[in-house]
């Protein structure tokens, strides 16, 4: 994706989970906002959540869920995007991707990276997603706190955008602006598509912190 123009970032928020805390931060107004359905993350979401601008895309988060586990939440909390987060295998997001195709539902597959990444698994997967996250590996399924080593993205052979994720708080802004530019002066704008927050801002699991995210949100916007 060649362009003079650098790509404003979309930002995503994800584990919320209290729907004043929802209320709170739609009014940031981030491009996505994630609500995590799975029972074994401190931010699993067990009840219904707050009303948010249709503006922001509901994103349910699944690990290694059945489709039809899926498409139930996907109609109980009218979500926008499906980010899967398991082991799950391209012919799955295939599933996915059929039994949604009636809708405008996006896709995104997440891979878990430390300081090296075999990037010709992403073949078989990338007729059925919209996009890729890339998290940091460790214990936990997300939220873990830290970042990967981002040098491997330079690396980064798709033409399927990415999502940027895995331990990223205030520190990070100017090393993510770095890495935008890079892909700027490469010709590969827009492949770095957005960046997907939590933990870094949270003030217990599941609780965000709403001054703190401006701050983020407002410095990652300067050019």
């Amino acid at each position: 994706m060649k362009s003079s123009e650098r790509h404003t970032l979309k930002l995503k928020i994800c584990g919320m989970k209290n729907p004043e805390n929802i209320r709170e931060i739609a009014q940031l107004q981030p491009d996505y906002m994630g609500l995590i359905f799975y029972e074994k993350s401190p931010r699993f979401v067990e009840s219904q959540i707050s009303e948010i601008p249709s503006a922001i895309k509901k994103t349910g988060v699944f690990v290694n869920a059945s489709v039809d586990v899926i498409l139930e939440k996907v109609r109980d909390y009218h979500l926008q995007a499906v980010q899967l987060h398991g082991d799950e295998s391209a012919d799955f997001c295939q599933q996915v991707k059929e039994a949604i195709a009636d809708t405008k539902l996006e896709i995104i597959k997440v891979f878990s990276v430390k300081n090296e990444f075999n990037f010709a698994v992403l073949n078989d997967f990338e007729p059925f997603v919209d996009y890729f996250l890339f998290d940091t590996k460790g214990k936990n399924k997300g939220g873990n706190g830290i970042t990967f080593n981002w040098e491997v993205l330079k690396n980064y052979p798709s033409s399927v955008p990415f999502f940027l994720s895995g331990g990223i708080g205030i520190e990070e802004v100017e090393e993510i602006k770095k890495l935008q530019k890079w892909f700027h002066q490469n010709g590969q704008e827009g492949l770095l598509y957005a960046v997907d927050v939590n933990s870094r801002f949270e003030d217990a699991p599941g609780l965000k912190n709403a001054e703190k995210l401006q701050v983020f949100k407002e410095s990652l916007a300067k050019k």
